[in-house]
């Protein structure tokens, strides 16, 4: 029997010809053309399976979806999917834990290199004709040396404290439950209360999932209690940070800078404050997508819905509820 993928993500023909190419035996994949409601509506229509990245998933989706009784995160944040929802009609949640893992560390480090060193913004003055090598927006700084402050620290922020660690600076996190001491010397961390990361980091990089916890946990007052030397990086979600707060505060220069991956609505929408600031560094939710990581993530993703298809249930790892 034949189970129906619908990728509610407009993906390019090349990406659906490769997700095709790795697809197992029994399963068969459509995706969205574009992002319009009723379109949406219509294509889950018949799904087995619903695969979502950045859309929505909603309770009023799931009831357009009767078949569906699987719903595969594109990734690991469900903070998009309506979990309720999903229980109240007898779908099951997945993700592909850590599969992202890598892809979102090398590209916080790399914000963090971009927004110390004003390299998006001498990127965008020189194409727009300028020569502005003695009149930067901040002062540019180095990585080597800083304290770094990890708050949240799965395996995303694993992979950031390692790939930090030849910068030769003190690395602070935060999670829920702190590791036990020989985890933390073999990562070199060290554990820190939010207030307590948020005063002594001179960078702070969000990584932590969106829940009624963390939901506006950067705001005004937190960012005034940072160093005003300090930076703030978000690849997290967007909701973690009141955007407004943090425009008004880089406008104060309550902090020297900021760099966001996420936002609290996707796209953002014409004239978001944080896009007119010369201390910003913003990139349209990109740090998951690398394409000598594509084959690893997809054949995580087809390997739990096949194992569910054949009525194996999906891993423990990835089983969200």
């Amino acid at each position: 029997m034949t189970s129906k993928i619908v990728v509610l993500d407009p993906i390019t023909p090349e990406t659906a010809r490769r997700m095709r190419g790795l697809l197992p035996p029994g399963l068969v994949l459509e995706h969205a053309e574009g992002r319009d409601r009723a379109h949406l509506l219509a294509i889950v229509a018949d799904a087995d399976v619903i695969v979502s990245g950045q859309i929505p998933v909603d309770a009023d989706l799931l009831r357009a979806a009767p078949r569906a009784r699987l719903l595969h995160k594109w990734g690991v944040g469900v903070d998009n999917f309506d979990l309720e929802a999903a229980r109240a009609q007898g779908v099951t949640v997945a993700r592909t834990t850590g599969s992202n893992a890598m892809p979102v560390a090398e590209f916080t480090l790399g914000l963090m290199i971009a927004l110390l060193r004003n390299l998006a913004w001498g990127h965008c003055s020189l194409r727009g004709g300028e020569w502005r090598n003695t009149s930067m927006p901040k002062p540019s700084l180095m990585l080597s040396g800083k304290t770094v402050g990890l708050i949240g620290f799965g395996a995303i922020g694993k992979n950031v404290a390692r790939l930090l660690a030849p910068f030769g600076g003190r690395i602070l996190y935060n999670k829920t439950r702190p590791l036990d001491a020989a985890e933390e010397q073999a990562l070199g961390v060290t554990y820190a209360s939010v207030p307590e990361l948020l005063k002594e980091a001179d960078v702070v990089s969000l990584h932590c999932p969106l829940t009624p916890q963390t939901q506006g946990l950067i705001d005004r007052a937190a960012l005034q209690s940072m160093k005003r030397s300090a930076v703030l990086i978000n690849v997290a979600r967007g909701g973690v940070v009141n955007e407004q707060d943090l425009a008004d505060a880089l406008r104060a220069r309550e902090i020297l800078g900021a760099a966001t991956d996420v936002y609290e609505t996707e796209p953002p929408p014409a004239g978001h404050p944080l896009l007119a600031l010369d201390n910003v560094v913003a990139t349209p939710h990109i740090a998951a997508m690398a394409a000598d990581n594509f084959e690893k993530t997809i054949n995580q993703m087809f390997g739990n819905i096949a194992r569910f298809a054949r009525g194996e249930g999906v891993p423990p790892t990835d089983f969200v509820c």
